[in-house]
């Protein structure tokens, strides 16, 4: 289980009150809303920005997507055309234009069902780079050559992720790279309703402790999309979660002058969350915990990811075609 931490776009919104009037310089935070979606955009644009926010420059961008369980095919077919669009201006924003060949990989292990969402995603794609290559006839000219991936993990297959695309990479030469994959989120609201998107990169495994090889345009030479969905989260955050809820509640009723409370006010949630894993130890802190209906939430979001992206780097004939 991965995590890009592009929950930062919600943590900026949330932290920087009065409409961004505190955002740091070097930081630009923006919020628009778009067939029902909630999309907030965390730009940093400089050495400045990097060191408020502890990421590196780039865009990110969170789509909150209420009740996706229970859109019907219409709506499910409005939120894939908002997602298309924030891939086509992240494409668009490092420089990739329209003809250019994309690399698609599928992070995860598909036999482990919240781990599997990069690779539900991938099956669903339209690939076009065999027919662009052995069979150019049979499709337009100008057709985006679109090649995908589903690497597997480390456990598997015995090779680094990191190693396996940077083969690829080297070999189809894409001129950018988008990587799916489920991520471990610090917010249990947030599992299976928010769409989280950068444009700096993925480091797999760091979501549970497990850091491995970054995929960035550092170590692969080409920019890199990464598009995740926190499918998990860990027990520290459910219990931090419910202590939120418990300061919520002590605050309608308690005595807000009282030590305790304004111990519980002043710790910063880092240091919340850091205090209950200690609090929990490494058995109990590190269980991950999955909604009870995940498997059909991993079959109606790959659903929704592969249309989207569809949307994000197909034109809109090429996708009338094929339909």
């Amino acid at each position: 289980m991965r995590t890009i931490r592009t929950d930062l776009a919600i943590e900026a919104h949330e932290y920087y009150t009065e409409g961004g009037k505190n955002v740091p310089e070097g930081v630009e935070l923006q919020e628009t809303e778009m067939e029902g979606c909630n999309i907030t955009q965390v730009r940093i644009l400089s050495e400045q920005g990097e060191q408020a926010l502890h990421k590196p420059q780039g865009e990110y961008i969170t789509v909150e997507i209420r009740d996706i369980m229970r859109l019907s095919a219409q709506g499910q077919e409005a939120v894939a055309g908002v997602l298309g669009r924030q891939v086509k201006q992240l494409l668009e924003g490092r420089g990739i234009r329209d003809e250019d060949e994309i690399l698609v990989i599928g992070l995860g292990n598909w036999d482990i069902t919240p781990d599997a969402l990069g690779p539900k995603t991938i099956s669903k794609l339209f690939v076009t780079r065999h027919l662009v290559e052995y069979m150019p006839e049979v499709v337009e000219q100008g057709t985006r050559s679109v090649c995908a991936m589903s690497p597997g993990v480390l456990g598997i297959t015995g090779i680094e992720t990191g190693e396996i695309v940077k083969g690829l990479v080297e070999r189809v030469k894409p001129k950018a790279v988008i990587a799916i994959d489920a991520l471990a989120s610090r917010s249990t609201e947030r599992v299976g309703v928010t769409v989280q998107l950068s444009d700096t990169g993925i480091s797999p495994g760091s979501g549970i402790g497990n850091r491995r090889k970054e995929l960035s345009q550092r170590t692969l030479g080409v920019p890199v999309i990464a598009i995740g969905v926190p499918m998990v989260v860990d027990a520290a955050t459910i219990a931090d979660d419910a202590l939120d809820a418990v300061i919520g509640k002590l605050g309608e009723s308690a005595d807000k002058q009282s030590p305790f409370y304004e111990m519980l006010k002043r710790l910063e949630e880092e240091e919340r969350y850091d205090l209950i894993r200690q609090s929990l130890g490494s058995g109990l802190a590190d269980m991950i915990v999955t909604p009870k209906e995940i498997d059909a939430m991993i079959e109606e979001i790959s659903g929704v990811l592969s249309d989207g992206i569809n949307k994000g780097i197909y034109s809109p004939e090429f996708l009338r075609q094929v339909s």
